[in-house]
């Protein structure tokens, strides 16, 4: 009984997921534009969480504690410093490469910035929007239910990451899907062998990863 629930919680916490990118990309479609700046600013920190919303929603009514969420009090700053180095490390591999053998344009995320507060604000809005919304999601609550569903690391792993690059065909194509779900793996394979590795550095080595990705692209794509 507790393992068709926990597959029924995937499957409602996922798609509910999928609604709330929607709902996200609707809001900024028709509605962002027309708010000032500094709202529009402040909104799209906001409404990123609609994306965990039904996860969140889950994870309350379950009442049950998530192994992959949870934060070792002990050695914080080496979580942290694990998460902002593994995230410049990933996003230096995953760009650089490809751009110094001339394909660049495989990997430019269209981020053309070139005032400081423009790239400020992107490190806070990956940070503390995109990277711990998905983190959350994706290697928290999906991967936790997927593990206890399955008895199955690999498993939770594998599908988990499949999950994480169907989310993103939303906003992207085929190949950036598969491009997302190898990240995702990465992400996992880090997470649950490198020690130390909290929930914490995922949220940083995802943001700073994101942020790197548009620094590079902003500095070295004309």
């Amino acid at each position: 009984m507790n393992r068709k629930k926990d597959v029924l919680f995937i499957f409602i916490g996922f798609f509910g997921a999928l609604a709330g990118c929607f709902a996200v990309i609707m809001f900024n479609k028709y509605i962002m534009m027309s708010i000032p700046l500094i709202g529009r600013m402040i909104c799209m920190l906001l409404t990123y969480w609609l994306i965990a919303l039904v996860p969140i929603v889950l994870m309350c009514i379950s009442k049950e504690k998530i192994d992959s969420l949870k934060i070792p009090k002990e050695k914080i700053g080496i979580q942290i410093l694990l998460g902002i180095i593994g995230g410049f490390l990933l996003a230096s591999a995953y760009f650089l490469v490809p751009f110094f053998l001339g394909f660049g344009s495989f990997v430019d995320n269209g981020s053309r910035y070139s005032r400081l507060f423009q790239f400020a604000f992107e490190l806070l809005y990956f940070t503390v929007s995109v990277g711990a919304v998905e983190e959350i999601v994706f290697r928290g609550f999906i991967y936790g239910k997927l593990k206890k569903a399955c008895e199955n690391e690999w498993v939770a792993i594998i599908i988990s990451s499949v999950l994480f690059g169907l989310f993103h065909i939303i906003n992207g194509n085929i190949i950036q899907m598969c491009l997302t779900a190898i990240i995702g793996f990465i992400f996992c394979i880090i997470r649950y062998k490198v020690k130390h590795f909290s929930i914490i550095s995922l949220i940083l080595m995802h943001g700073i990863y994101d942020f790197m990705l548009t620094l590079y692209s902003s500095l070295l794509i004309r």
